[in-house]
């Protein structure tokens, strides 16, 4: 396969894999985020979509299918999970207990829509793929879509008021079950 063949293969992987960071993020975009925040998180989401599948390349040939299917299976339950919360805390105006997008919170959206990278680079540690390019573009797409969801979520939110929580829960719990039963 030559190179720009290569590339552009590479290319619609990663803006696949970077689907599911593009609707959590838009979800996320809806509470009142900083645009400073939207960076941090953008870039942290973006370094996940290198880290997974990289150790998927180097384990490619050790593990197998069905814990790649474990993997998968846990990362549509953690997003579903955080909709849910997302989604329910929008009627208790007391309490504020969501998975919020800083320290732990963020690790743990940015492992969950990540962890579909790391069962694809099971199979391209296989393959033979160039692992530099690979993971750049997984990275770099990942991060971009994550920004865009954001910004657009954000300029939703100004319309939609308070069901914006409404609506980005139910996204999260769509795209987990989309995981699990998709």
């Amino acid at each position: 396969m030559s190179f720009s063949s290569e590339f552009i293969s590479l290319l619609f992987l990663a803006i696949a894999l970077s689907m599911d960071a593009f609707s959590v993020s838009l979800g996320m975009g809806m509470q009142r985020i900083r645009l400073k925040r939207i960076a941090v998180i953008g870039l942290v989401i973006g370094i996940f979509h290198i880290i997974m599948p990289f150790l998927g390349i180097l384990l490619g040939k050790a593990i197998s299918n069905q814990i790649g299917e474990l993997t998968t299976l846990a990362g549509g339950v953690l997003l579903f999970v955080i909709g849910a919360q997302m989604f329910f805390s929008a009627f208790n105006h007391e309490v504020k207990s969501r998975v919020l997008p800083v320290g732990a919170g963020l690790i743990l959206i940015a492992f969950s829509v990540s962890i579909d990278s790391f069962t694809v680079g099971l199979g391209l540690g296989i393959s033979g793929v160039k692992i530099f390019l690979t993971l750049f573009l997984f990275g770099a797409a990942s991060c971009a879509l994550t920004w865009l969801g954001m910004l657009l979520g954000r300029k939703v939110h100004g319309y939609l008021g308070t069901y914006s929580e409404l609506l980005g829960g139910s996204i999260l719990c769509g795209f987990g079950l989309y995981i699990l039963f998709g």
